[in-house]
C-alpha cells in the first residue's frame, strides 16, 4: 500500500471545509456555511469519482 500524496490533500481539503462550516454555524453566517457545505461535499464527489475511475 503506497502512499498518495494527492488523494490525501483532497481528504484534507474535505475536512478543512466541514471545519469551516462550523466556523461560520460559530459566526451565525448562514451564506459562509452553505458555501462550505457545497464546497465540502463538491470536494468529496470529486474524491468519490476519482476512486470509482481507479477501480473500475
Amino acid at each position: 500500500m503506497n502512499f498518495q500524496l494527492s488523494k490525501f490533500l483532497l481528504a484534507l481539503c474535505v475536512i478543512l471545509a466541514f471545519s469551516a462550516a462550523g466556523v461560520g454555524v460559530a459566526l451565525r453566517s448562514i451564506w459562509f456555511i452553505v458555501i462550505a457545505f457545497l464546497v465540502g461535499f463538491a470536494l468529496m464527489g470529486y474524491g468519490i469519482s476519482l476512486k470509482n475511475k481507479e477501480t473500475s
